[in-house]
């Protein structure tokens, strides 16, 4: 795709009538922008601020039940998106979302900070704004989010103390995503008065510890180091056990060889991201399939610790059959000795195993949600005709062998 940095203009004028603000750049496109001399991308960062504010003056509307902004704005322009914000608190917005690049990867210091004491009442925020224009007042007063379900953040940042104030002045919140969040250290959910039950945490690298107490989680996903992780008073561990369906990416986890599974006699779908190359990646693998003994479909989606794969030694593991998987997919599959070495376990303890699939493209993307440059695509290619030539010969007869 060609980019010219009028295409974003002519973009958002396309849009000018719509009430979210879902403009955003894609695949080479943002390469292109991050590629554009910084005198032109501030241009281009203004219009598209000058372009938001026209959007939320013309709108005529009580209420807003989504409000998304998704562009490359960084604190620079922290009044504007202060001011955003503000107008979609007066509105009563039900999902809030703010994806504001500085970067491609991880974040940067000069990533938008959250004001979070915009849910203070009118007398604490004077001053708040006092550098940007005001939009078009709504006819009533500031109050904190009450309407408030769902709020999406990447790259902007939040402290601990900010989200634990959120979640307490947001009464009806459910839905928490946070992903690249600087400053985020420590993050307490507390209390029976919060309404939150889904949160998602994703490459906050300053995060080490997460305490969840007193409160009806029921969905908690989280991507990124090593933290302390903290239960008290939830439900979600004695609900394993009834678990249908369970996704988990365990790359860069060590297994313990000596720690016992939880049960989860129920679990009809499991979907794992591993490290391939792991020396005891396939005792772990055993020790699901053991876990999950009713599983039907399984995912399992190789990614890689070493540079030098073939050079990995994966630790052998004993028989242990498994008689009710019928469905297997390899996503990201490689044609290296041990993404091979986990197939042929597969196939040779699901005896029930009626088809595998041989998905060359990865089960995961870059956090960024994008990365499919000639070289991804040539690799891609290479691991299929690997798939059809070599490993569709260890595969019985009698299973449907598939590759995508």
């Amino acid at each position: 795709m060609s980019y010219q940095p009028s295409d974003i203009s002519n973009a958002l004028n396309e849009h000018v009538k719509t009430y979210l603000v879902p403009f955003q750049l894609k695949g080479d496109a943002m390469y292109c922008f991050l590629g554009l001399e910084e005198q032109v991308r501030d241009r281009e960062r203004r219009l598209y601020v000058e372009w938001v504010d026209h959007v939320l003056y013309q709108h005529r509307g009580q209420c807003i039940e989504r409000f998304r902004v998704c562009f490359f704005l960084q604190r620079d322009f922290a009044a504007s998106t202060a001011k955003w914000i503000q107008f979609a608190m007066e509105k009563r917005v039900q999902v809030l979302e703010l994806e504001l690049w500085t970067c491609l990867i991880a974040f940067r210091d000069d990533d938008y900070t959250f004001p979070h004491k915009i849910l203070l009442g009118p007398e604490k925020q004077k001053g708040l704004f006092s550098n940007r224009p005001s939009l078009r007042p709504c006819g009533y007063s500031i109050a904190p989010f009450k309407s408030l379900r769902v709020v999406r953040f990447k790259h902007v940042g939040v402290t601990g103390d900010a989200v634990e104030f959120l979640l307490s002045n947001c009464p009806v919140l459910e839905r928490l995503s946070l992903s690249f969040a600087k400053d985020l250290g420590k993050l307490r959910v507390i209390g029976p008065s919060i309404a939150l039950k889904y949160l998602e945490i994703k490459y906050c690298l300053d995060l080490s510890f997460i305490e969840i107490s007193g409160v009806n989680i029921v969905s908690l996903i989280y991507c990124g180091p090593i933290i302390d992780l903290s239960f008290n008073n939830v439900q979600l561990s004695c609900r394993l056990s009834h678990l249908e369906t369970l996704k988990l990416d365990i790359r860069g986890a060590v297994y313990n060889q000596n720690h016992v599974f939880p049960a989860l006699s129920n679990l009809k779908h499991l979907e794992l991201l591993v490290d391939a190359d792991y020396c005891l990646s396939l005792g772990r693998l055993a020790s699901f399939m053991k876990a999950a003994p009713d599983v039907r479909s399984f995912v399992l989606g190789l990614g890689f610790r070493t540079s030098n794969k073939d050079m990995a030694v994966i630790e052998k593991v004993s028989k242990q059959p498994h008689h009710c998987l019928k469905v297997v997919e390899i996503a990201g599959y490689r044609g290296h000795k041990c993404c091979v070495k986990h197939v042929r376990y597969l196939v040779k303890n699901a005896v029930a195993l009626e088809k595998i699939v041989i998905n060359p493209v990865r089960f995961w993307g870059w956090p960024w949600g994008f990365d499919s440059d000639a070289l991804l695509e040539n690799e891609k290619e290479n691991a299929g005709d690997h798939a059809i030539q070599h490993l569709k010969k260890k595969v019985p007869t009698n299973i449907e062998f598939v590759c995508l």
